[in-house]
């Protein structure tokens, strides 16, 4: 691994964790005066084809989009991307990503696999600018809690930052369909990481009662519910591999004449109502184990980054993403003749966290 160049890949998927964009990303690299990969390999005596570029440190987008872009960072082997029609016609074509050919574990990783993934959701939300060119950490995840619309973040050069705020994208819209849900930005901060401090400070003092409480919340199974899943699984697939051998062996005793054609009839269309019935059953069991055990190591990984924030003191675009998953933000109260909000966050792997019924629960528990 090159580990100079390694830190540069490393750098550019942080900067898009903290919703940066290609040409975001492109102009900080150039201000840090970081080489361009063709003026980085000439550095290292690579040979690089056409004319040396004037600026060193001039980073086109569209490198920066195919490096955000490539899984081989992970530590895999991608094959199978391009194909050609056939020895004739040499053209590469583009192939489509289900045929694609993935080795995990092939080298060394520069980026985790869990922020691979969420770069490419980040890539996929459209983040939709400010004419001030102002962006916000929180810009793809907030949602109107009514109607389920994304808020747009609005923010001019004419006032503070304070005034900076997030309203709902159908609210005056023609047809009039949601009321106004609106939240300045510096609140919706302060709240937010109020809640993923204390969700962090829970799950790092409590981690055992937090999964045992958050398995029974999830529709997760136990171990031994799984185990007994894996164990008629096993046996459903060999009662299908008998019935196979049943069935042959009838057919050759119905053309030795040793079974009747009448007999045969029956006892293979029982066999093969008996096959499609475990062969779908079999299907069942397959789903249920494969979505028990990926909301178990779901929940296990979302432990596992909770660990790497303990001690966090301050919300940073990073932890943000690698946390949470959407904010949705209600309407304002103001029956009690104060200003009062709700808002609620889904986590990434886990979804909603009850923190102050698990609190609840702790206290009945251990009192």
């Amino acid at each position: 691994m090159d580990e100079e160049a390694a830190q540069v890949v490393k750098r550019i998927f942080n900067l898009c964790m903290e919703v940066r964009g290609s040409k975001q990303i492109a102009q900080v690299l150039k201000e840090e005066k970081i080489l361009a990969p063709n003026a980085y390999r000439r550095k290292e005596g690579l040979n690089v084809p056409g004319m040396e570029s004037a600026d060193q440190y001039g980073w086109n987008p569209t490198v920066v989009a195919n490096i955000l872009e490539r899984r081989e960072y992970t530590g895999c082997t991608v094959n199978f991307k391009t194909y050609t029609n056939s020895i004739w016609d040499k053209k590469k074509r583009d192939n489509p990503e289900e045929n694609w050919a993935i080795f995990e574990g092939t080298h060394p990783a520069i980026i985790e696999p869990e922020v691979w993934e969420k770069v490419q959701e980040i890539r996929r939300q459209r983040h939709r600018r400010t004419r001030t060119g102002k962006s916000s950490m929180f810009s793809g995840l907030i949602y109107c809690a009514d109607c389920g619309a994304k808020m747009y973040y609005c923010t001019s050069n004419k006032y503070e930052k304070r005034q900076d705020h997030f309203v709902c994208s159908r609210y005056r819209d023609t047809a009039g369909s949601c009321t106004i849900h609106y939240i300045r930005a510096v609140v919706l901060e302060q709240m937010v990481w109020m809640h993923m401090e204390a969700v962090i400070a829970y799950v790092s003092r409590h981690e055992a009662y937090f999964r045992k409480q958050m398995e029974q919340r999830l529709p997760l199974q136990s171990q031994e519910t799984i185990r007994m899943h894996r164990k008629k699984l096993a046996q459903d697939e060999k009662r299908i591999a008998e019935l196979d051998r049943l069935f042959i062996r009838i057919y050759e005793d119905n053309v030795a004449g040793r079974v009747s054609d009448e007999r045969f009839a029956m006892m293979s269309r029982n066999y093969e109502d008996e096959q499609e019935q475990l062969k779908a059953e079999v299907q069942t069991l397959q789903q249920e184990i494969e979505v028990q055990e990926r909301q178990i190591q779901d929940l296990e990984q979302f432990i596992k980054r909770v660990r790497k924030y303990a001690d966090l003191r301050e919300l940073t675009p990073y932890a943000l993403r690698e946390l949470v998953k959407a904010i949705y933000i209600g309407a304002p109260d103001k029956s009690s003749g104060k200003r009062r909000q709700e808002i609620r966050i889904e986590y990434d792997l886990v979804g909603y966290i009850p923190l102050d019924k698990l609190m609840e629960q702790e206290k009945q528990e251990t009192a």
